[in-house]
């Protein structure tokens, strides 16, 4: 029965037909009582069903504060869009922040679109009238606390940026708004899901290193200086690494995602893109910390007041270091313990050119002062089995029905004010088209959560192998500071071809997550950099062009600090984006 059929009291017939589905019938005795007791919970339900709804004031923000008129928004024209990684544009800054204030005073910032920005559409990626069943999208009446972070630091957004659709795919042409490019590369993959938050970054990239090269820039179009991603499979990393630039998923519960769409509560991850180690340091100072809201959060996360200044130890590190004179290409790593996992070397797809590319960045550290050594992790391999089995029974539930309800019985706080239209034919025939995956998670999830054939044991099997493979790599992480690892297994690669049938467009979704996904599941915090460039596809298809190689640098969780103190340091050695070796395979 639907949600809109006949409310109206329960029946006993209607009880009787439940029981049923259990495998169990009420005594004739029994069967009043239990219709009184259902149709007491009923009442309530129906009674908090017309109170009037609350949103917490915490969340609400105060326009006058934020922007001198009200919220506005527009939709670019594709002559300012010329990447599509623009959803919509708007202006909105801290008013009440005294000028040049703020960690982020003077930056420009893009919020991925699958994150509440108050007066300001939310599209996830999809399709008119898929989130709301009144208007083309959502347009929310709160903000994300991490939009209230970052206004609070100064900064000011300048729009959301293209995501896809459903936020479900790692690539970068499943768009409603058509694909996202690559601004090193048109027709070439940005990654995804967080596309258009990473072309933005890689604007002013792309410009800064062609103009120092004396290159024409083409046509980009508008750049930010930062840009928030979500992740949940590799949607920072994936267009970090395609794009040449920074991008860290961070610890599973340091920045709260309050606010932002929601795939599966286990793998829910936002966090800081941005064009450098210490840009991404800043923003992680300014995001992280507990919000009072989110059931991610664990008794580990610090409160606000006790962040770490990501930035400043960084900076404290780095003085320390050229104070002894030890912040050169010869020593800049001493000390440092660096693990390369073995296993992210044996996975499917792994280009030859892009294996040499890491395997020269591992290397680099050795010449730098760090001890550096192969280590094995055979479940690594196993993990996307784990990470499937752990999450895609109520992966459709979260993604489809319950957006922002992270879980039923945690207190989150769910988006306000929108409600979903179900599924039907034509909703069937336009992501079909356009991002199978999301047809195919929702089949999925229905079967799995069929628990006549997979009762819940079967997921409670899955999440204690969750927990062994955490402590894989925990016992990795006490010999090594850090592992490093291919964060794809190619560069980016062509957009799809049209014509493409669901399984062979499914399986190119997500076919390069198998280095990334393992971490969500696991919370470690994963950082990914531009170490050196790699040819696009074969031989005869590149015609000689090149795209960046992004290196993942994993780390113990909630010990960014380490990431962010070798991944500075390998940069001693010079940035990857300098390299002029370009690996083939």
């Amino acid at each position: 029965m639907s949600s809109q059929q006949e409310k109206g009291q329960v029946s006993i017939e209607a009880l009787r037909e439940i029981a049923k589905s259990y495998g169990f019938f009420m005594s004739p005795q029994h069967e009043p009582e239990y219709l009184s007791v259902v149709r007491a919970a009923q009442e309530s339900v129906e009674f908090v069903e017309r109170m009037r709804d609350y949103v917490d004031p915490r969340l609400t923000p105060d326009i006058e504060t934020t922007t001198p008129v009200a919220r506005t928004y527009s939709l670019p024209l594709p002559s300012e869009n010329p990447l599509n990684a623009w959803s919509h544009r708007t202006y909105i800054r801290a008013m009440n922040v005294a000028g040049g204030s703020g960690l982020l005073a003077n930056r420009t910032v893009a919020i991925k679109d699958n994150v509440l920005v108050a007066g300001v559409p939310t599209t996830c990626g999809t399709q008119p009238y898929h989130l709301c069943k009144d208007k083309p999208s959502p347009i929310s009446e709160i903000d994300a606390p991490i939009v209230s972070r970052l206004l609070e630091a100064g900064a000011a957004i300048t729009g959301t940026s293209t995501c896809e659709n459903y936020c479900l795919s790692a690539m970068s042409f499943t768009s409603a708004s058509g694909p996202v490019e690559n601004p090193w590369l048109k027709g070439y993959s940005a990654g995804g899901s967080s596309s258009g938050s990473a072309a933005l970054i890689a604007v002013n990239v792309v410009k800064k290193w062609r103009e120092s090269r004396g290159l024409p820039v083409g046509d980009l179009g508008d750049g930010v200086d930062l840009a928030i991603g979500a992740d949940q499979g590799g949607s920072i990393r994936v267009p970090a690494a395609y794009c040449g630039i920074y991008g860290l998923k961070p610890t599973h519960g340091l920045v709260p995602y309050t606010g932002i769409s929601s795939l599966f509560p286990l793998l829910d991850h936002c966090g800081p893109m941005a064009s450098s180690v210490r840009d991404t340091a800043l923003f992680l100072s300014v995001l992280a910390g507990y919000d009072g809201f989110d059931p991610r959060m664990t008794p580990e996360t610090p409160l606000r007041a006790a962040v770490p200044q990501y930035h400043a130890l960084l900076d404290e590190t780095i003085a320390a270091r050229t104070a002894a004179g030890m912040w050169t290409p010869q020593q800049a790593a001493q000390g440092l313990r660096i693990g390369v996992l073995k296993e992210a070397f044996q996975t499917a797809g792994l280009d030859e050119g892009v294996e040499t590319a890491i395997r020269r960045a591992a290397s680099r550290f050795e010449e730098m002062g760090a001890s550096v050594a192969e280590v094995s992790i055979p479940l690594h391999l196993v993990a996307p089995h784990i990470f499937t089995a752990a999450t895609r029974a109520y992966m459709a539930d979260a993604l489809l029905f319950r957006q922002g309800s992270s879980t039923a019985s945690s207190l989150s706080f769910p988006f306000p004010g929108t409600s979903a239209p179900a599924p039907n034919q034509t909703w069937y025939d336009t992501m079909t088209a356009s991002n199978p995956l999301v047809v195919g998670m929702l089949l999925s999830s229905e079967l799995l959560r069929d628990r006549t054939r997979y009762p819940e044991s079967v997921r409670d099997k899955a999440v204690r192998h969750v927990h062994e493979l955490r402590a894989a790599y925990d016992e990795a992480l006490q010999k090594f500071d850090v592992l490093v690892l291919p964060a794809t297994p190619t560069v980016g690669p062509r957009h799809a071809p049209a014509g493409l049938g669901v399984e062979e467009k499914a399986g190119f979704l997500l076919s390069n997550t198998l280095n990334t996904m393992p971490f969500n599941i696991t919370g470690h915090p994963g950082l990914v950099m531009p170490v050196g460039w790699g040819v696009v596809g074969n031989a005869e298809e590149s015609g000689g062009e090149s795209l960046p190689v992004g290196m993942q640098i994993v780390g113990k969780r909630w010990d960014e600090k380490m990431l962010f103190l070798a991944a500075a340091a390998w940069e001693v050695g010079g940035l990857g984006l300098d390299e002029e070796k370009v690996y083939s395979s």
